[in-house]
């Protein structure tokens, strides 16, 4: 099936069998937000953020909150999510959400880069289906949301369904003090890089799962072969942006996302279950 929204696409703009990789965007529903981009040898500054829009319209909050409601009792009642709630209580899912946990009876969930849950479909999806799996086990504690794009209006209707909008832009580098659940479905490559970047360390990462774009189909792109001839991704200007994604592969179990249907594909397609487990400090080493 074609769609709009690849993992990796690569382009070929010239003749002679030059290559440019270009990172997953978020979909058309992303397409006016600001990007994300890590230069080489800089480092985001988290900021203060507000939304844009100061008033919130009561109308608008209404027939948003209508929509959601539509998007979830859709998802609820479909295969889509019957296939994932036996996903996560699969022996071999659980396991690992039970040693995140540890001692701890929660696990809190971040949502990073939701999108406008106004404009599009897609993100309410996403988020629905993130309700919805707080709902369902209790143990998902607090969910927060952050994407710069969110209106006031969006941002009103986000803490009416019980999560709470930061007011900071993390740029995705929140660390993990306690077990974390990041859900960060068709985020930009740099959002995933830098968020195992602030968590690079043994007992960091062993605290994070991860719902986002597959590593593993990053991974098998990022070097690729043009007739006989090998290119790497790792030459090009944007190598800094996955490096910790590539080198997480080494201690990563990956469960991928069967979206069942065409229903669900366009919001979950190529995404997955990622759970770290480096044992030691040598695996956290950069090639």
């Amino acid at each position: 099936m074609v769609s709009s929204e690849k993992v990796v696409n690569l382009e070929n703009h010239t003749q002679n069998g030059e290559w440019t990789v270009v990172l997953p965007r978020k979909g058309r529903h992303r397409r006016n937000s600001p990007k994300i981009t890590t230069g080489k040898g800089q480092q985001q500054e988290q900021q203060p953020w507000v939304p844009t829009d100061v008033e919130i319209d009561p109308e608008r909050q209404s027939k948003l909150m209508h929509k959601i409601q539509v998007c979830m009792k859709r998802i609820e009642n479909s295969r889509f999510f019957l296939t994932l709630l036996d996903q996560m209580q699969s022996a071999e899912v659980f396991n690992h959400f039970s040693r995140i946990l540890g001692s701890e009876l929660k696990l809190q969930m971040v949502i990073y880069g939701i999108g406008s849950i106004e404009s599009h479909e897609t993100p309410r999806l996403q988020l629905s289906l993130a309700v919805l799996m707080k709902r369902r086990f209790s143990w998902i504690g607090d969910i927060e949301v952050f994407d710069p794009v969110l209106s006031a209006t969006e941002s009103q209707v986000l803490e009416a369904l019980g999560c709470s909008v930061l007011s900071v832009n993390e740029q995705g580098r929140r660390q993990a003090m306690k077990p974390t659940l990041f859900f960060m479905p068709h985020c930009e490559a740099e959002l995933y890089n830098n968020l195992l970047q602030a968590n690079w360390g043994v007992e960091p990462l062993n605290r994070v799962a991860l719902f986002g774009n597959s590593f593993e189909t990053y991974e098998q792109h990022v070097s690729f072969k043009y007739y006989e001839q090998e290119v790497s991704f790792m030459d090009s200007s944007v190598a800094e942006s996955v490096t910790h994604i590539l080198a997480a592969r080494r201690f990563t179990d990956e469960f991928k996302i069967n979206t069942v249907s065409d229903d669900y594909f366009a919001a979950f397609h190529d995404s997955s279950w990622h759970f770290f487990k480096p044992a030691c400090q040598n695996e956290l080493q950069l090639n």
